[in-house]
């Protein structure tokens, strides 16, 4: 038996006890309690209902240690409020039971305090207010959706990449809308699937979406379904917007493909220097001693005329060479005043003996008065080669060459338009033509780079290419590029 000054200190310390410490019958009445003094007074609660009083509930609360330690017969601790946040369902007591012989007459409860459920609700909030500063922050666009498609999250990237407001996206939009087509529903089927990392996981998925003016945008995405208790309730994307990543990839590819080309330059003006000084030996000798034999003999007409015209095939041959020469020196790519129309004459002067031209008419219109063009001689002349030469091509032997040049009628631009009679390009190809590795032959005969390059030239150039086509009626080819009024070579023909 306890003396009087145990019971008294006893006592002493259960109502200075900061928790409430309540003993309740196994009919859930309260026999005594010891409360916090800014409450009701004790004694209030004494024959009242502890569910009714405290959790002002019509029956036993869930998860109820007493319920417990009454069952058991045995201490009951239910988890602390840090792993069950769901503060209508967090567990209120701590309980044991009170025997009387072997049955249970009472169990003792002790709840949390108000102050440590305030401090749960605090730390809850600023868990959602870290949450939600992860999501704003977030450089890709999140987007959350419950089953129906409507939207749940929908973070200030995403309004940048879709171009929807975030109050649009979350009271108008449906998740379904920034797809294209069918294609929202091959995403929920790939999601479900095993085949992106998981079951109800999609990574690193590569798909088109579709802004709120139309444009369609690459998109590569991450994302996931939510689930509770085992049914699907909603699904979380992550978009990472790939427009600038394959810009600069074309870009990185567009510079592969002109070191690509410059070395192949680089080498053809070495074959060039080499073959122009095996063929210009003995050209050199061809013309001395054909020039030597009609000055120190007297030689019938006939030979004469067939000494002619081997000294007038050499000069073609040294002429050949030389412009040759030209055509592939290498430069340090310094942009100077240029001739357009020599660079046109030097490329159809190279071009006119071929076998592929035999059996075409070439027309030129050129403006003799056309101003010089700040440009890379090397360039230019590369630029007109493939152009002529896919010409040449698509008239597959027979047919009209046109080549034009004029200044356009803003003073600013010299035009050259370079046409043929051939099938034409069909509407569907040609937005393609000047797509890198875009070709129609057939595998083998061409890499789908000419056309590229051409296009690369001029717009290395400051100017402008297209081409217009129609079927069998042919495609012309229009170059603009600005002038200069530099003089060159003393001769200004500038404005």
């Amino acid at each position: 038996m306890r003396s009087e000054i145990e019971k008294k200190y006893l006592f002493k310390a259960i109502d200075a006890f900061q928790r409430r410490l309540v003993v309740v019958s196994p009919e859930f009445k309260i026999l005594a309690a010891s409360c916090k003094a800014d409450g009701p007074r004790d004694s209030e609660f004494i024959g009242k209902l502890c569910y009714e009083v405290f959790s002002n509930r019509s029956s036993p609360c869930e998860n109820c240690a007493g319920t417990e330690a009454l069952g058991e017969g045995k201490t009951a601790l239910k988890p602390k409020p840090e792993d069950n946040l769901d503060l209508e369902k967090m567990p209120c007591y701590y309980a044991y039971p009170l025997f009387k012989g072997k049955d249970i007459e009472a169990f003792v409860s002790m709840d949390f305090d108000l102050p440590t459920k305030g401090g749960i609700e605090e730390k809850l909030e600023r868990s959602k207010a870290f949450l939600r500063n992860i999501i704003l922050s977030s450089v890709d666009g999140i987007i959350a959706n419950d089953k129906t498609g409507k939207i749940l999250i929908f973070n200030e990237a995403a309004a940048d990449i879709f171009g929807y407001t975030v109050d649009e996206a979350l009271t108008h939009l449906d998740v379904r809308a920034i797809y294209p087509g069918k294609k929202a529903y091959d995403v929920m089927r790939e999601l479900r699937s095993a085949e992106h990392g998981g079951k109800g996981k999609l990574k690193s998925y590569q798909v088109d979406i579709i802004s709120k003016n139309g444009e369609i945008i690459p998109i590569k995405l991450s994302a996931a379904i939510v689930y509770e208790n085992g049914q699907e309730v909603a699904a979380i994307g992550f978009f990472h917007d790939l427009r600038e990543e394959l810009r600069m990839k074309a870009e990185l590819e567009k510079t592969q493909i002109q070191l690509l080309q410059a070395e192949k330059m680089s080498s053809l003006g070495k074959l060039a220097a080499g073959v122009a000084h095996q063929l210009n030996n003995p050209l050199g000798g061809i013309t001395l001693f054909a020039k030597l034999i009609l000055e120190e003999y007297d030689l019938p007409d006939g030979a004469q005329e067939d000494l002619h015209r081997i000294l007038k095939d050499a000069k073609r041959c040294r002429d050949t060479v030389k412009e040759l020469l030209e055509f592939t020196r290498q430069t340090r790519h310094f942009m100077r005043p240029h001739d357009l129309n020599q660079a046109l004459s030097r490329t159809l002067f190279l071009l006119e003996n071929q076998a592929l031209l035999h059996n075409i008419e070439i027309k030129k219109d050129l403006d003799a008065a056309l101003p010089f063009v700040p440009a890379d001689i090397q360039q230019l002349n590369h630029l007109f080669m493939n152009i002529i030469l896919n010409a040449v091509q698509a008239m597959e032997g027979k047919g009209t060459l046109i080549v034009q040049s004029y200044l356009i009628e803003d003073n600013q631009h010299a035009c050259v338009k370079i046409s043929d009679t051939g099938p034409g390009i069909p509407a569907d190809i040609l937005p393609h033509i000047f797509e890198p590795f875009f070709t129609t032959k057939e595998e083998g005969e061409g890499t789908g780079l000419g056309l590229s390059l051409a296009y690369n030239i001029v717009e290395n150039h400051g100017g402008t290419i297209k081409a217009e086509s129609r079927p069998e009626e042919g495609t012309t080819f229009i170059i603009e590029l600005p002038i200069t009024t530099k003089s060159h070579g003393g001769n200004d023909r500038g404005k």
